[in-house]
């Protein structure tokens, strides 16, 4: 499908409606997760992992998926991979709008739960730039090895995570809160909210994954119509619109005060976009990985290296900020601009 017929102010136009959508959507999609959340005690780690993780990122999904199926991977591996390192820099928006000026997001949500996320997705972007070295002559299910490898540490990953015992700890503590707020009367969640929270995160994820459908078209086709190469609008342009998701979430979960679960969301959501060229390889009957450039090898690497600069600041846990960032936020943002020039040739 295609919206080349649309003329420019009408693709800009579309375009602004889903990206609004998208926005408003986000942030009542956190409020009932928190509501969720605090029902069902899974914690707000687990609840970034999992689903906020996955449902803001029904954009990639559906990019990928219709890229498969027209063989016009190298966008979508490039969006996927791409995506990686520019929704990392998003944790340095949630820092100065979502948290204040008290201390920094890395201080106030330092966690063994998020350290171990952080783990896991650098483990997985490794595999991604192993796999695209390896031979591919063996695949199953027309996916290739490493691909099957990236899937199983994402699955194991998120049991790790839930059989962490300071998660199970904090699971423990909203169930007493729980209990205690039962019994005052504060913030109870009934079970007719709860049920209402998950309808409204259901209809909120498919508002979602429409508006990110329409926001991926009018991108496609004003990149056509400006002559942008595929690799090059997947992993920068596309790769912007798709974070949009990501950056109402996270900034509506900081106002929350539901640090964690921000944080969760934005590593959840990196460690789960290469299980995506799992579903390309299904789809397209073709190993995605191969489809991986070395723009793209860049711009994972680039993903790994911010990711380990987050993870220091949740170790170091220091409350100084600077302008209301705090000093990992100020260098991922540094690292991030310099990668983006450092693009420019490597793109050549």
């Amino acid at each position: 499908m295609s919206l080349l017929f649309l003329s420019t102010p009408w693709l800009i136009i579309l375009f602004i409606i889903a990206g609004i959508a998208i926005w408003i959507s986000g942030v009542k999609l956190t409020i009932a997760l928190d509501k969720m959340s605090k029902y069902f005690n899974f914690g707000e780690a687990m609840g970034g992992m999992i689903f906020l993780a996955i449902v803001t990122n029904l954009p990639e999904i559906a990019i990928t998926g219709i890229a498969a199926w027209n063989r016009n991977l190298d966008i979508a591996v490039s969006n996927i991979l791409g995506g990686i390192a520019i929704q990392t820099v998003v944790l340095a928006l949630i820092d100065f709008f979502g948290v204040g000026k008290t201390a920094p997001l890395s201080y106030k949500s330092s966690s063994v739960g998020l350290l171990l996320e952080g783990i896991i997705l650098i483990l997985i972007l490794s595999m991604v730039i192993i796999g695209k070295q390896m031979h591919t002559d063996f695949t199953f299910l027309h996916g290739s090895i490493v691909e099957w490898v990236i899937f199983g540490t994402w699955i194991i990953g998120i049991y790790l995570i839930y059989k962490n015992p300071h998660v199970n700890t904090r699971k423990k503590s909203l169930a007493l809160k729980k209990e205690t707020s039962a019994e005052t009367n504060t913030e109870s969640i009934t079970p007719k909210q709860a049920r209402m929270a998950v309808f409204i995160f259901i209809l909120l994820a498919i508002i979602t994954l429409i508006s990110g459908l329409i926001l991926e078209l009018c991108s496609e086709a004003l990149a056509t119509r400006f002559e942008i190469s595929n690799v090059l609008f997947g992993a920068t342009i596309l790769a912007m619109v798709t974070a949009i998701p990501e950056i109402s979430t996270g900034i509506e979960s900081a106002k929350l005060k539901d640090y964690q679960m921000a944080v969760s969301d934005i590593f959840g959501g990196n460690a789960f976009l290469p299980v995506l060229l799992l579903m390309g390889s299904l789809i397209s009957k073709t190993p995605a990985i191969t489809s991986i450039d070395t723009t793209d090898m860049y711009l994972t690497a680039l993903g790994i290296i911010l990711t380990g600069v987050y993870l220091i600041g949740l170790i170091i846990k220091t409350p100084k900020q600077f302008f209301r960032l705090g000093f990992d936020s100020w260098t991922v943002v540094l690292i991030y601009a310099i990668g983006v020039l450092g693009l420019i040739f490597v793109a050549n």
